[in-house]
């Protein structure tokens, strides 16, 4: 049987940030050089997000803590917590969405139990903590002891590729087993007041929230997306363009501007080497029907819907999640496959149609995946 994601549910904090309400927050702090002033409006304005999740219950106006750590309502004033204290938020949030979003995969496999978790993935590059949330998985879903767990940390944005890689390997390498693949990244426990373009978009773009997949190749009739091929490419250049560093108030951006024209530059380069591993599928790309970009950003989609002539109706999923939940680091690319699954294998008429899925992240890291709808039996 070929190794099938069987379902992907996601899952994010309950407080809700309105992007013209977090710009005017933003732009409002003291000590902003007029210039600082001017790329806030302009970077949250031309983000295209509407909405965001956080964790930080803080940050909305009408929240009112009693010793604030992130933000003061009553002063308006951002505060500046330190690593640890950032960290701490991350450790007494994180693992609810794990829980949450795992379980509803769980419960989205009617024909598998806890007993039928062989391994565990989880990804996250915004916190740490150990025991681990692969460990807290195990307990809280009543996954056997045995179970074999990995933990991906501090990858970036495109971790949700290498933990797919894996959890194919694992069922390629044994046909009974059952992956269970969960990201969870909390960017906003590490946005601060600054000047700085890197630190001012990663303010417009980063939000939180999760999103847990089964893998298997186990015989089932239901629907699923089939894991094709994947592939990693380093572009010559962009190391410097994106970096995610560790600071004493928090994890710091690096995003440079220069990042778009990059991926404009080296993008159909990277998928030379995904493309040549299936030879059914053409130079043009034109036989590809769906496209699972990571919206890193309005700038990088643009980017790569004009290098690839891609239509704004394949665009339709990745701006959806940009503009609904902007960018949640590893966990957002799944919530634009989640999108296309539900979408489309409903459709008898879907089974056989692919899908590339893309992610970028430092080094500049790009990694792509090629996969096939299949609606099964119950389509």
């Amino acid at each position: 049987m070929p190794v099938m994601m069987r379902t992907i549910q996601t899952a994010v904090p309950p407080t809700i940030l309105y992007q013209d309400k977090t710009r005017d927050v933003f732009a409002a702090q003291p000590n902003l050089t007029r210039l600082g002033q001017r790329l806030i409006s302009t970077s949250f304005d031309s983000a295209q997000i509407s909405t965001r999740h956080t964790a930080v219950t803080e940050f909305t106006t009408s929240s009112v803590a009693e010793n604030p750590l992130f933000f003061d309502a009553d002063s308006g004033l951002l505060l500046r917590p330190s690593t640890k204290e950032r960290n701490q938020v991350f450790v007494a949030t994180a693992p609810g969405l794990y829980i949450e979003s795992a379980q509803k995969a769980l419960d989205a496999c009617p024909d598998l139990g806890p007993e039928d978790i062989t391994h565990v993935i989880t990804v996250s590059c915004t916190g740490f903590y150990n025991p681990g949330p692969d460990y807290q998985l195990v307990r809280a879903l009543g996954l056997s002891p045995a179970t074999q767990r990995y933990h991906l940390g501090f990858m970036g944005c495109y971790a949700a590729f290498p933990a797919l890689r894996a959890a194919k390997s694992f069922c390629d390498a044994d046909p009974d087993a059952v992956v269970l693949v969960v990201c969870a990244e909390l960017c906003s426990i590490h946005v601060r007041s600054s000047s700085d373009p890197d630190t001012i978009m990663g303010s417009a773009l980063f939000a939180d929230g999760a999103a847990a997949a089964i893998v298997s190749a186990r015989e089932f009739a239901g629907p699923g997306m089939q894991l094709d091929y994947f592939e990693t490419v380093l572009t010559p250049v962009g190391e410097d363009a994106m970096a995610w560093n560790i600071g004493d108030e928090g994890f710091e951006m690096v995003l440079g501007t220069y990042v778009p024209h990059i991926i404009d530059d080296h993008i159909a380069g990277a998928l030379e080497p995904l493309f040549a591993r299936d030879p059914s599928t053409s130079a043009t790309y034109s036989d590809i029907e769906h496209w699972g970009i990571h919206p890193g950003g309005r700038a990088i989609l643009d980017r790569v819907q004009k290098r690839l002539e891609l239509t704004d109706e394949q665009l339709i999923p990745a701006r959806r999640i940009l503009n609904d939940y902007g960018n949640m680091s590893s966990a957002t690319v799944m919530f634009v496959l989640k999108s296309i699954m539900e979408e489309n294998l409903a459709r008898p008429e879907s089974s056989g149609e692919r899908v590339c899925s893309m992610a970028f992240g430092p080094g500049l890291t790009v990694e792509t995946a090629l996969m096939t709808l299949v609606p099964g039996t119950n389509g």
